[in-house]
């Protein structure tokens, strides 16, 4: 058998080897020195200008990269990461890229040296491994009720961001708002969906501290009929529909052949008698408030309005799904099925209010709501767009520590402790692994000492300071103040991580270094268009088959 051949055309680019791996290195260390600047609470901010002219200001990792334009391959995985962490934890995304950046050019100096990528890879595997065991040994657990432990939590998060000068306003929205949500399924389960079940309503105007957590549901709706609608109900029972309130017309455009005058009439009166009937199913129950995601008709509103129901029409399912979960109703897909279980009496107050030119309905004062909105108000769009991110951010926190109430020390303290294990157990390893496996232990620092040059202090002193603290392993919780750059005890600062996303940042940043480093070939087989070439042959023209009435016949 002769071995397989790969045949290169012109077009087809290749490189190979070590080339390849400082290619990808380099790149990757680019992303990394773009967003190195904006860790910790003294982190800088970076303007973005988007092609249509438009000017996003944030230190948000994950936000700058979404914007970056980048056509290395390796560079673009990098990007991907910040988008995995961000969908997988809500935090950390700055902290991933440094960190993967890191590795990867710790690695360096082995490709140089004829170190096989393997045995790179297989010694990060185990300094992953053994990381996530020496976090396990630095990690405590906490009470999920102790309000204060959780405001500490999330502002140390979020006190790198923009919103940290306004005091504890993001992390008191996003603790109530992650409690509001939250679902005990026994067993110290807990079900937290801030994405379906948490929604954020930015309207420009007002001050950041009116900002709050509504107990209920807020959506940019009015009813109906205005001026024969009540506009404010109290205590409403509520059905809510994803079937339009108007006649139903045929699957098909349906051809009505009317031979009389009065077969119009007819005509007419059967789409009336069809309204009146789906409003009879529905006013037997005698709802306050009826909402449909489809249409509803003028005469549907005029039967609903007699009878004193307000009623919203073409609302989002995903609002839909927020009021049902909220005052407990059920969507209901035909009205004559409806019943007096799926009619929803959990909400306090409905009221529709005009905020600025628009108007809102509100659906608040829930019993047990398990859905919620954050009314955001800001001076202008940027710094709401900003806050929102913010808040995104502190959410994710609160959702992760009330998932798993596990906490580190921040400050990069974590990552001292860490590297300061590792460097002690790489004595006992055998072969030429214990080299890179070091290296991954050194590289745990670069986030304490990215955090120390954003602070603007003697980074060699800091960190030679700090690792002398670490290196008896006695007290992990000593790491650098964000603000100030001394070094502090982090357990008296209150200043403390996630121990979910801290888990998550390591395995995704050394899995995605580990990628890139067993990357040894880029084939780039991108065909440019021959000019003058030859023409593409053209397709063979058909004669279409016509049937006796002249109708074409389409292959089956």
């Amino acid at each position: 058998m002769h071995a397989p051949v790969l045949v290169l055309n012109e077009a087809t680019k290749r490189e190979t080897g070590s080339k390849v791996h400082h290619a990808n290195i380099q790149a990757s260390k680019a992303v990394a020195d773009i967003i190195r600047t904006t860790l910790g609470p003294r982190s800088m901010l970076k303007m973005l200008l988007d092609p249509t002219g438009g000017i996003v200001l944030t230190n948000d990792g994950n936000a700058i990269l979404r914007e970056l334009d980048v056509a290395h391959p390796a560079a673009k995985t990098m990007l991907e990461l910040s988008r995995t962490q961000d969908e997988e934890v809500g935090d950390g995304t700055t902290s991933v890229i440094i960190l993967a950046g890191e590795m990867l050019y710790a690695a360096e100096p082995f490709i140089d040296k004829a170190f096989h990528p393997t045995v790179i890879c297989r010694a990060y595997s185990k300094a992953l491994e053994d990381a996530i065991a020496a976090l396990d040994q630095i990690a405590f657990e906490i009470n999920v009720n102790d309000r204060q432990m959780l405001l500490n939590i999330v502002r140390s998060c979020i006190g790198t961001k923009f919103t940290s000068r306004f005091g504890t306003l993001i992390a008191d929205l996003a603790i109530d708002a992650v409690n509001t949500i939250t679902v005990d399924l026994g067993n110290g389960i807990r079900e937290v969906d801030i994405k379906k079940y948490v929604k954020v309503e930015k309207i420009p105007g007002g001050q950041l501290e009116d900002s709050k957590v509504l107990t209920g549901v807020m959506f940019n709706k009015d009813v109906v009929s205005p001026g024969k609608m009540r506009r404010r109900i109290a205590n409403p029972r509520i059905i809510l529909l994803d079937s339009p309130l108007e006649y139903k017309k045929g699957e098909n455009m349906t051809n009505a052949e009317l031979m009389n005058e009065d077969d119009w009439t007819v005509l007419l009166k059967m789409e009336e008698e069809y309204i009146e009937n789906i409003c009879s199913h529905i006013l037997r129950f005698k709802p306050d408030l009826v909402i449909t995601e489809k249409g509803l008709s003028d005469l549907a509103s005029h039967y609903l309005s007699k009878a004193g129901v307000s009623a919203i029409r073409r609302i989002r399912k995903t609002d839909n799904n927020r009021i049902a979960r909220a005052c407990g109703a059920t969507i209901v897909n035909r009205p004559e099925e409806l019943q007096e279980s799926d009619v929803g009496t959990g909400a306090g107050l409905f009221e529709v209010e005009k905020i600025g030119d628009e108007f809102f309905a509100y659906i608040v004062q829930c019993k047990d709501p398990k859905a919620c909105t954050v009314l955001l108000r800001g001076a202008s769009k940027d710094i709401l767009n900003e806050v929102e991110r913010n808040l995104q951010d502190a959410l994710g926190v609160a959702r992760n520590v009330i998932k798993d109430a596990k906490l580190v020390p921040g400050g990069g303290a974590a990552e001292l402790a860490i590297s300061s294990i590792l460097k002690k157990k790489s004595s006992s390893i055998e072969g030429i692994e214990q080299w890179p496996y070091k290296a991954a232990a050194r590289a745990f620092e670069v986030i304490p000492r990215t955090l120390a040059q954003n602070c603007g202090v003697n980074v060699i002193r800091t960190m030679t300071s700090l690792q002398a603290r670490h290196a008896d392993g006695k007290d992990p919780n000593i790491g650098i103040d964000g603000n100030s750059g001394v070094i502090s005890d982090m357990k008296e600062l209150g200043i403390w991580d996630s121990y979910g996303v801290k888990v998550q940042t390591f395995k995704t940043a050394i899995e995605a270094a580990c990628m890139l480093l067993r990357i040894d070939d880029i084939v780039s087989g991108i065909k440019k268009k021959q000019a003058g070439g030859p023409a593409a042959p053209a397709k063979p023209q058909v004669e279409d088959e016509k049937d006796a009435d002249g109708e074409q016949i389409l292959p089956e």
